[in-house]
């Protein structure tokens, strides 16, 4: 069966604007254009725009999806089960926030303390939705939904205790940048040093495998994303070069 464009776009919801800009960029061809000028697409199109439809679902940059699907080695299957198993772990994530949401509004509609244990899990669900929501298109197409949702998953799994022990070493770490900043210390001084290793234990609660590379990786983003840049700087400005120049000079 053959489409026109406004077919199409009525069928999958997408404007034909669109699938115009999807045409000029490569992304989705139709199967042929008529002499009049009007595109047509095949049964191959429509599940391609299937395809950058679940890809944009989950916050994936056009131009990343391209070269998915362009790979030789794509393999459609092995995809979909990728974005079902990424969708199924949004979906438990957002079933446990809605769970916790409810669970705090019914403790204040009955004047009810809250136990402190479903309290503190409906805070860790709402750091991760925050978290997800201000970085998590980044994080999963650079780092993959796999990593992302795993590092989601060891947060919500932490103990009051770990937890807070987690955002002890994130205030000594702030802390001490501000300091070492301000005292015109180098990277690659013995603070510095001592820096890269604070920075490290704490990336490693939630970042299970934590190679050196990807360290570095994720330190250099606190100079390339400005949310990252105003999270270390918003005392003392520097913080954020300070970091990702320590990690990068010690992560070995």
């Amino acid at each position: 069966m053959e489409y026109s464009i406004h077919e199409l776009s009525r069928l999958s919801g997408v404007s034909t604007r669109t699938l115009r800009w999807y045409d000029e960029i490569g992304l989705l061809k139709p199967g042929r254009v008529a002499e009049s000028g009007y595109r047509y697409y095949d049964p191959a199109q429509v599940d391609r725009l299937q395809d950058i439809l679940f890809y944009r679902a989950l916050g994936v940059e056009l131009a990343r999806i391209r070269e998915c699907l362009d790979a030789p080695s794509f393999d459609r299957l092995a995809a979909l089960r990728q974005h079902l198993a990424a969708l199924q772990a949004q979906k438990a994530r957002l079933e446990s926030l809605i769970q916790s949401v409810e669970e705090t509004i019914g403790c204040e509609e009955r004047k009810e303390p809250m136990e402190d244990e479903k309290k503190f899990a409906a805070l860790k669900a709402k750091l991760v939705a925050e978290n997800e929501a201000a970085h998590g298109k980044e994080a999963r197409a650079k780092y993959g939904d796999g990593a992302v949702d795993a590092a989601n998953a060891n947060v919500m799994g932490l103990t009051q205790e770990q937890y807070d022990a987690w955002n002890a070493l994130d205030a000594e770490l702030r802390q001490r940048l501000e300091v070492a900043v301000k005292a015109a210390l180098a990277p690659d001084s013995e603070e510095g040093r001592k820096l890269y290793d604070l920075h490290r234990r704490w990336l490693a609660v939630t970042v299970k495998d934590l190679t050196p590379q990807k360290h570095r990786g994720i330190a250099q983003l606190y100079v390339l994303d400005e949310r990252f840049t105003a999270y270390y700087d918003r005392a003392v400005p520097g913080c954020a070069q300070f970091l990702r120049d320590a990690v990068e000079h010690w992560a070995k």
